[in-house]
C-alpha cells in the first residue's frame, strides 16, 4: 500500500476524522496481509480505567489492529483534561519526553511489518509547550499522510497544511478526503477543486460514514 513501513497521521483540523481513516488505514494493510501496530503519542481527554488514564481514540486503534500490546506503548502520554494536548499537559504537570516516544515506536516497530503513529489536531498543534509534532515527525523519520475534514473552507486548511508539511522538509505521501460532513459536496465539486489546486494526490477518499476508497482501487 505505501512504499515506507510508517507513517505519522495528520488533519486540517480536530475533529475531522483522523482516528476513523487511520483505523480504516489499518483494516486495508491487514488485508494486504501485513501486520500493523499503532501509537497515540499523545493524547488529552482521557478517562481513568482500572488505574489507568485511557483515550478512546487509541483504543480504537488497538481495536483496530488487533493489538495485545501494553496500552502505555501505544499512548506513553494519556493526558486527563480534554483540551489541546498543550494545555493538557500543562494542567497535568506533564513533561512530554521525546526520547520516551521514540522508544515507544521502536517496540512497536520490532513487533509489526507497518506503524501508523497519529498526530493530534491539526498539523501545527503543538505535543507541549516545547515540542512540535514536526519535531516527533523528524525524529522517528516517516513519511506524513494528510487527513483532510471535507467541509466548508477545506481548500484553504488543506493548502495551508500542506505547505507547511513540505516546508519543513518532510515527504507528504497524499491526502484522503474525509466526509466528516454529511451534507457537504453531494456533487464532488470541492473535491475536484482542491484535487486541482494540491500538490500532492488524493489517495482515497471516505463517504460519511462509509468506507475507505482508494483512487486507483
Amino acid at each position: 500500500m505505501f512504499d515506507a513501513k510508517a507513517v505519522f497521521i495528520t488533519g486540517t483540523d480536530t475533529g475531522i476524522g483522523k482516528t476513523f481513516v487511520s483505523c480504516a488505514l489499518i483494516h486495508a494493510i491487514k488485508k494486504s496481509g501485513e501486520t500493523v501496530e499503532a501509537m497515540k503519542p499523545v493524547a488529552s481527554g482521557c478517562e481513568l480505567e482500572d488505574g489507568q488514564w485511557q483515550n478512546e481514540d487509541a483504543l480504537a486503534l488497538m481495536q483496530a489492529c488487533g493489538s495485545k500490546v501494553d496500552y502505555a506503548l501505544v499512548n506513553p502520554y494519556a493526558l486527563p483534561l480534554a483540551t489541546a494536548p498543550q494545555i493538557a499537559a500543562r494542567e497535568a504537570n506533564v513533561s512530554i519526553d521525546i526520547t520516551l516516544l521514540v522508544s515507544s515506536f521502536q517496540k512497536l516497530q520490532s513487533q509489526a511489518d507497518f506503524i501508523l503513529v497519529e498526530g493530534v489536531g491539526g498539523w501545527l498543534a503543538p505535543l507541549s509547550d516545547n515540542l512540535d509534532q514536526a519535531d516527533l515527525v523528524s525524529a522517528l523519520k516517516i513519511p506524513v499522510l494528510l487527513v483532510v475534514g471535507m467541509r466548508l473552507g477545506c481548500i484553504n486548511h488543506a493548502r495551508l497544511t500542506e505547505q507547511a508539511i513540505q516546508a519543513c522538509g518532510f515527504k507528504l505521501l497524499g491526502w484522503i478526503a474525509n466526509y466528516c460532513d454529511a451534507e457537504f459536496d453531494p456533487k464532488g465539486d470541492y473535491l475536484s477543486a482542491l484535487s486541482a489546486v494540491m500538490k500532492t494526490s488524493c489517495l482515497a477518499k471516505v463517504p460519511h460514514n462509509g468506507q475507505l476508497l482508494f483512487a486507483h482501487g
